[in-house]
């Protein structure tokens, strides 16, 4: 395992040792960092090779993917400046560790960037599990998500996402061409084991 600021995220990465499985990119939620969903990773992907960086921006000290106004209210202009940015360090790991374009597991904040990256940069990602996402963007580009797979969990007690918000997130993937798969399990914003589970059954089969 490598812990290495050479690229333009600082960042973790774990080798594959299933060239068949897809590489994971681990996208952490708020105050979290590089170290934080590799247990994640091995757990849903045993064998894959995983990248995990940390998002470049600060919030009261913690880490995240990008700047938000409030609760629930994000700067789309950061967003999309700081999506551009983590589709270059993509680019940059898939060159530097000889990898696939890599499905993104994010969690909450590192769920949102994922999300927009999808939106915003198509190409970066060959699919995405979106733990507790958000629609990111109020004006999303067309773009073309055709047959890309995502899956999407949502809680049904999150207090942080409004079911209304992640149902019109699916409904936006999906009309841009993504399959996917959007299932609301009985917990809060916090993950369970049954997060785990259905993750890892998505994952085996891609």
């Amino acid at each position: 395992m490598t812990t290495t600021t050479q690229l333009s995220h600082i960042h973790r990465f774990v080798p594959g040792l299933d060239t068949k499985r897809p590489p994971l990119l681990l996208l952490h939620g708020t105050g979290g960092d590089e170290n934080d969903l590799i247990g994640l990773g091995e757990l849903v992907a045993p064998g894959s090779a995983l990248i995990s960086p940390r998002g470049k921006v600060l919030e009261a000290g913690m880490p995240r993917f990008f700047r938000r106004l409030s609760e629930g209210v994000f700067d789309e202009e950061d967003l999309r400046r700081r999506a551009a940015e983590l589709a270059g360090f993509i680019a940059e790991a898939r060159e530097a560790y000889g990898l696939g374009a890599p499905v993104a597991l994010g969690f909450s904040n590192g769920a949102n960037i994922a999300a927009a990256l999808l939106l915003l940069h198509p190409q970066a990602l060959a699919g995405a599990a979106l733990l507790r996402p958000m629609t990111p963007l109020r004006s999303a580009p067309p773009a073309n998500l055709a047959g890309k797979p995502v899956l999407m969990l949502s809680g049904a007690a999150d207090p942080i996402v409004p079911s209304a918000n992640a149902g019109t997130l699916a409904e936006l993937l999906k009309a841009r061409g993504a399959a996917v798969r959007h299932e609301v399990l009985p917990a809060g914003h916090g993950l369970t084991q049954a997060d785990v589970q259905q993750a890892k059954a998505w994952l085996a089969g891609l």
